[in-house]
């Protein structure tokens, strides 16, 4: 029978033990070598703060309220969507001289002439409505009333040196009316031509530069269509030769580039109209005037003559 163990041999019974981990292999360092320990007191190296800028790529993400820096302005904007649509035109920023000199090249050899006959239309209506004045138009017809009274009641001499020396046109033709009856190899015949002749001369005065406000009014929208015209073909060829690269705004471009012509020549014609209506409705007046004054002077020659053949007798 087998002998029981004894406290005594449980030293020298071997326990079995735990078999030892295997030891893992270090890895390798980049460079094939085994990694250098690193120094004692070596600084760590520091990591970026979040949010900070680095030299590669500069932070534009951080509000102004942690930097401290103010934010920039954005730039006013025109009010309205006509004025914002305005201010992206190119050459509207700036000085008036440089948005006309823009405009002018923009649109060609057409827009020029359109502009010389904008610089006429001013020239001649100044001109009209200087010479106008000057021949009495808008003053007042008390003198030439008081000389028609005059002559009404036989006063030949005071009829004419109420009018004698007077630059409008009402007087001129009334010293002809009063020169021309009190001459005796003058027939009444004669002496209403005479007084026709002096009238159509005085409204030609009066008439001289419409026909060329006229003429303006008329060829300016004409050569503004055809610079639209013109701008359009350029810009339907210019479409043409970029082929299947076509930008729509190209074709934009060139259309409202091309109306300019249109807008300018519209903007000479339409007040060139309004003053030629306005100056021939003042010359219409003056002929009324000039009728008026024929009628009323021979209406009046018969007390004319016989207080002249009572100024005749009284002397004899």
């Amino acid at each position: 029978m087998p002998e029981a163990a004894t406290p005594g041999d449980a030293d020298s019974v071997a326990t079995p033990s735990a078999p030892a981990s295997p030891e893992l292999p270090t890895a390798p360092s980049e460079a094939g070598t085994p990694p250098e320990a690193a120094e004692p007191g070596a600084a760590a190296p520091e990591t970026a703060a979040p949010g900070a800028a680095t030299a590669e790529q500069p932070a534009t993400d951080i509000p102004a309220a942690e930097t401290g820096l103010p934010a920039p302005e954005a730039p006013a904007l025109p009010d309205g969507p006509v004025d914002q649509a305005l201010a992206q035109l190119p050459g509207w920023a700036g000085d008036p001289a440089a948005q006309a000199l823009d405009f002018l090249n923009q649109g060609g050899a057409v827009v020029w002439a359109i502009a010389i006959l904008s610089v006429l239309t001013v020239a001649v209506i100044l001109w009209r409505v200087l010479r106008l004045s000057a021949m009495g138009a808008w003053s007042a017809k008390r003198r030439s009333e008081k000389s028609l009274a005059a002559w009404h009641q036989g006063d030949t001499l005071q009829a004419r040196a109420l009018v004698a020396g007077r630059s409008s046109a009402r007087a001129r033709l009334l010293v002809t009316a009063y020169d021309s009856i009190a001459r005796d190899h003058y027939s009444d015949d004669d002496a209403e031509a005479e007084m026709e002749r002096v009238a159509r001369g005085l409204l030609a005065e009066a008439r001289s530069g419409l026909k060329l406000l006229e003429l303006i009014a008329t060829i300016a929208p004409l050569l503004g269509l055809l610079g639209t015209v013109i701008g359009m073909i350029s810009a339907f060829q210019a479409l043409q030769e970029a082929g299947s690269r076509a930008d729509p705004s190209m074709l934009a471009g060139g259309i409202w580039e091309a109306l300019l012509t249109t807008a300018a020549g519209m903007a000479v014609a339409i007040p060139a109209t309004m003053a030629l209506s306005w100056l021939e409705s003042v010359c219409d007046r003056l002929a009324h005037d000039f009728e008026d004054i024929g009628t009323r002077v021979f209406l009046g020659r018969d007390s004319a003559a016989a207080r002249a053949a009572q100024f005749r007798a009284a002397a004899e």
